[in-house]
């Protein structure tokens, strides 16, 4: 639920002129692309919301399943620390996918509107791979400046890229647009200027089967390490495991880089620049007047 947005489940605001939520376009450019299931990782108290919004109509065009993240979804001989009461994050999320993903698969985020081409690239990219590739993954890789919110400040993980692979991701914050740079601050609040051109990461991320059983251990790892520091507050991010298993050795990213702009409804008065933008891109032919009505 999004502080910023306001009032509401950011995820499943109408933006679309047949009452689309983000996912809609999300689900038909990857569908389209050549995927073939879709996974939602909710929380159970906004189930019956979830699938009256978006669920019971994308099922009857694509198989659909659910896992929850929860709190108490953590591995065997481990308990949730007194007082917690969120769960640990976007890796820990992705790990309540553990035996129920035996293919090669994207995750998004819900309420980041993407485009088309990554979608292509990342599924083309995939099924290229041998059946039994391992620690051989990929990310969409989008420009800087078309990620940039008119309404306020966000946040993106900059990338390093060397011969097309990921070798580092580092979070940026509070970035907004001043005339040709991009300002903002690290995470100690070092303040940086960034190119608008650079590549950035927005949690569109291709793995093999052979990720979440690595996710696993490096997530026992990080309950034995950061989170007994910090037991109610840290958090197991997906950036930041990969950059783990990069440092480590242990994966390849190869960063596939897609010239399409980002939208996002992180602000309230970002939702009629994405409404204006999906009439636009309709009328130009890119989506159907009405996605899966």
């Amino acid at each position: 639920m999004g502080s910023r947005f306001g009032a509401g489940i950011k995820q499943l605001a109408e933006v679309g002129p047949s009452g689309e939520i983000i996912m809609d376009y999300s689900i038909y450019a990857a569908k389209e692309a050549g995927f073939d299931k879709v996974v939602f990782i909710i929380r159970r108290d906004i189930e019956e919301a979830f699938r009256k919004a978006i669920g019971d109509r994308i099922e009857q065009y694509i198989p659909v399943t659910y896992v929850y993240q929860e709190l108490e979804n953590i591995p065997e001989g481990y308990s949730v620390p007194e007082g917690r009461g969120k769960p640990w994050g976007t890796g820990h999320a992705i790990l309540s996918c553990l035996g129920k993903i035996n293919d090669p698969f994207l995750v998004i985020n819900a309420d980041d509107y993407y485009g088309k081409e990554a979608f292509r690239a990342l599924h083309d990219y995939l099924v290229s791979l041998p059946a039994d590739s391992k620690g051989q993954y990929c990310m969409a890789g989008f420009v800087l400046g078309n990620t940039l919110s008119d309404n306020g400040k966000v946040t993106r993980g900059a990338c390093v890229v060397e011969d097309g692979c990921l070798t580092g991701v580092e979070e940026m914050f509070d970035l907004r647009r001043e005339g040709d740079i991009v300002a903002g601050r690290k995470e100690d609040g070092t303040p940086v200027e960034i190119d608008p051109n650079s590549t950035v990461s927005m949690n569109f991320w291709g793995f093999t089967p052979d990720f979440l059983p690595q996710l696993e251990s490096y997530f026992k790892a990080f309950l034995d390490n950061e989170a007994s520091e910090n037991p109610l507050k840290s958090e197991f991010l997906l950036p930041s495991v990969v950059g783990s298993m990069i440092d480590e050795g242990v994966a390849k990213v190869a960063v596939l880089p897609t010239g399409d702009r980002w939208f996002g409804v992180t602000y309230a008065e970002d939702k009629p620049i994405f409404m204006k933008c999906i009439r636009e891109l309709i009328a130009a032919g890119v989506y159907p007047e009405s996605t899966f009505h």
